[in-house]
């Protein structure tokens, strides 16, 4: 498969500092999209070390010793997942380290969503509620599940997703990445096939889009200006935090 990356960020019209981050390899097929938090550019810190760190050592050529001692098995896609859970946690680590250096940005953390695509296969693992999208065959699915107080209450039926979006307290994260401490990453992998489109995306996109908006600007954008197309979108809709969007399109070799 060959992959082609778009990304596109935007500070939105409230907030002084962009404290979104993101990262795209696209040779070694990784997307990285992380969201912060703290306030005082500590949000910056917060998220600008998530990406560093799984990153580095997501591209590293030997898994992390530490990875290592939960593996009883050999499915190649069970190592590569252990080792998104291990690169997130360093990232809870280093930041809280950072916090440790600068008592100043106690209180920061991050959302963090990560994307590797290798052969055939996309590995998933995300924190908080940033999200990842696949649009494939005109449809938009979510492949992400908010780590939300909102989100639980939608699960146990007391919210429908509609009155979701309304409610004040729709941000309260139950995980992320350095406030939370040691996180216990959602991962998954499933198969890619020609014509896949990712979106990894802040929630400064999808607090004022629908996944409906979305999915409509999927199938009309070419990929190639559908990462600016989306973050115009959620800037026309009242956006009132930081916009990323990361777009990496899938095609055969």
């Amino acid at each position: 498969m060959l992959l082609e990356s778009y990304a596109a960020t935007d500070t939105g019209p409230v907030r002084e500092h962009n404290e979104d981050s993101w990262g795209a390899d696209v040779d070694a097929g990784l997307f990285v999209v992380a969201d912060g938090m703290g306030g005082h550019a500590a949000g910056e810190v917060a998220s600008r070390l998530a990406v560093e760190t799984v990153t580095e050592i997501m591209l590293e050529e030997e898994d992390p010793d530490e990875t290592r001692l939960l593996l009883a098995v050999d499915d190649p896609a069970d190592r590569i997942r252990e080792r998104l859970r291990y690169a997130m946690n360093q990232s809870s680590v280093r930041i809280r380290k950072a916090v440790e250096s600068n008592p100043g940005q106690a209180g920061m953390g991050t959302t963090l969503v990560v994307l590797l695509v290798e052969g055939s296969e996309a590995h998933l693992a995300h924190v908080g509620d940033s999200r990842i999208y696949l649009f494939r065959d005109g449809q938009l699915q979510r492949l992400t599940r908010d780590h939300t107080v909102v989100q639980q209450e939608v699960d146990a039926g007391r919210l429908t997703p509609e009155l979701a979006r309304t409610v004040p307290h729709k941000n309260i994260l139950t995980k992320s990445v350095g406030y939370h401490g040691p996180v216990d990453p959602d991962a998954t992998t499933r198969g890619v096939q020609h014509g896949d489109v990712f979106v990894l995306c802040s929630d400064g996109l999808t607090d004022p889009l629908p996944d409906s908006d979305i999915q409509t600007l999927c199938a009309e954008k070419h990929p190639e200006d559908l990462a600016q197309a989306l973050v115009d979108a959620a800037l026309v809709g009242g956006t009132e935090d930081n916009v990323t969007v990361v777009v990496v399109v899938v095609s055969e070799d």
